[in-house]
């Protein structure tokens, strides 16, 4: 479960924007969430990754040194990285929540979503949103991993939030967390009533209280 007095990724996605994509609150719901980031110094920056189940379970932390040339391909490599080893440790039909930092990053990432679900090869980014030089390799490796998942969807968070930051900001200072055993985890089923309980009312009941979804399952883009 998660540590007390600290926020799990569910909670950071729910109150986070989700650029391009609105959410249902049928459909909200993810069975695993993965926060990245990463990090840009001329001595050498890092990368960072924290995963968890949707009840707060820690699943995995990773915190690796990185010589990225710059910090949107550091934070194009992060999620990279973040991705490649969530797909390691879950099943392949899991609904996955993505956080980042990085307002180009989420905005791509839902993109690329949308591009394959809805065969709209124009949600790709292209002229000016094009991914960032040096981030194509990555790039694809990310989009294999969308490819791989059920559903995955993006957040962006404010990066005083991003708990993978310390990992990419002192990747020598948390060394230990590679060391940990890998631990593969399944989740509960999203069950009926708790989707139900988001769910909007169905039109025409006497009952039915409005509801009002997190920011992240609203239409729109992150400030900077």
């Amino acid at each position: 479960m998660a540590a007390h007095g600290r926020p799990t990724l569910r909670d950071l996605f729910d109150d986070s924007p989700t650029p391009h994509i609105a959410h249902p609150p049928r459909t909200h719901h993810r069975h695993f969430y993965v926060a990245t980031d990463g990090s840009y110094r001329r001595d050498g920056g890092g990368l960072g990754a924290v995963i968890e189940a949707r009840d707060g379970t820690r699943v995995a932390r990773v915190s690796l040194p990185d010589t990225a040339p710059n910090n949107n391909v550091a934070e194009y490599r992060a999620l990279h990285l973040g991705l490649d080893v969530l797909a390691a440790r879950t099943p392949s039909d899991a609904r996955v929540g993505v956080l980042v930092d990085h307002d180009h990053l989420a905005a791509a990432v839902n993109g690329e979503v949308l591009a394959g679900s809805a065969g709209d090869a124009e949600w790709r980014p292209t002229g000016r949103e094009r991914i960032p030089s040096g981030s194509e390799s990555h790039w694809r490796g990310i989009c294999a991993r969308i490819a791989g998942f059920e559903e995955l969807r993006a957040a962006r968070i404010d990066g005083r939030e991003n708990p993978a930051h310390p990992l990419a900001n002192a990747p020598g200072d948390y060394a230990h967390v590679n060391r940990r055993p890998d631990r593969c985890v399944v989740p509960d089923p999203i069950d009926a009533g708790e989707a139900g309980a988001a769910a909007v009312p169905e039109e025409g009941t006497d009952n039915a209280d409005p509801q009002y979804p997190p920011p992240s399952r609203f239409e729109g883009r992150a400030s900077d």
